[in-house]
């Protein structure tokens, strides 16, 4: 998955604002004992989550909560970050003292961090996009060999694991279906099974490969299918599905339904 720069440095800026307006009381005595006596009473005011050790208080909560989304924030970019560097600046903020960087400069430096790991994260799609197309290719022409798969002329292979004798759904129809869904490794990134009910959806409105594929099923049937990226979400992929992924569903049809008349159905998301 792409790492949305904009969106991991933002985070960080709002923290510096917030910091930098709670901080900078000015250098006076008199301010100082001001910040002193605020946070004397924060430190005693009791804590908004019971009972955990080392964060008995609600400041202490509230610190360990920054300290939290600055982490996340910048998990993406963890190998690029020097953390004594960067305690050191957030020190620095919060006693109002002098900065080695301008805001000019540090705008700069965010604008050719944040175009060097544009750059890079292109890069990695573009690899991505080539390794799982290969990687696919390769797993579907040595499966087609196995006992008992069977591969369409639109390259979906299926395999029968239970065979239903109910009617089979046209592509027009409401399916109500258990499915799993994972990567070739076996990674499981979807389960109908784990949120405990059955999906119901329009056969037309999912990807091909399921569009297609269950159409070879009766009710009651167990298919197990290996899906192309091009019956799937091709090289674009999307959420969790990494591009050009060749995806591995087992699916039980339940139930055949026609659909509504003139009701539009959402498509089934991964």
């Amino acid at each position: 998955m792409i790492l949305n720069v904009r969106n991991t440095l933002a985070p960080l800026a709002l923290v510096a604002v917030i910091l930098s307006s709670t901080a900078c009381k000015g250098n006076s005595a008199g301010a100082d004992k001001e910040v002193s006596k605020e946070a004397e009473k924060a430190e005693k005011r009791e804590p908004v989550v019971k009972g955990i050790a080392g964060l008995e208080t609600e400041r202490k909560q509230f610190s360990y909560m920054i300290g939290m989304d600055i982490g996340k924030s910048i998990a993406p970019v963890k190998d690029e970050i020097d953390v004594e560097t960067l305690v050191e600046a957030l020190k620095t903020v919060m006693k109002d003292g002098k900065l080695l960087l301008t805001d000019e400069q540090a705008k700069q430096v965010g604008q050719a961090f944040g175009e060097r790991m544009m750059a890079k994260q292109v890069a990695e799609r573009e690899l991505a996009v080539k390794k799982n197309l290969e990687e696919g290719t390769k797993f579907l022409a040595e499966n087609k060999k196995k006992p008992n798969v069977k591969t369409t002329e639109s390259g979906l292979q299926y395999q029968i694991l239970r065979q239903g004798n109910g009617p089979k759904p046209a592509a027009t129809d409401m399916v109500l279906a258990h499915y799993v869904g994972t990567f070739l490794d076996g990674k499981k990134f979807d389960s109908s099974y784990d949120r405990g009910q059955p999906a119901e959806f329009a056969l037309n409105a999912v990807i091909p490969g399921w569009t297609e594929g269950l159409q070879l099923m009766s009710k009651g049937s167990k298919f197990k299918f290996w899906i192309p990226a091009e019956l799937g979400y091709g090289a674009e992929g999307q959420g969790q599905i990494p591009p050009n992924a060749t995806l591995v569903f087992e699916v039980e049809l339940q139930d055949v339904k026609a659909a509504p008349a003139a009701e539009a159905m959402p498509q089934m998301q991964q």
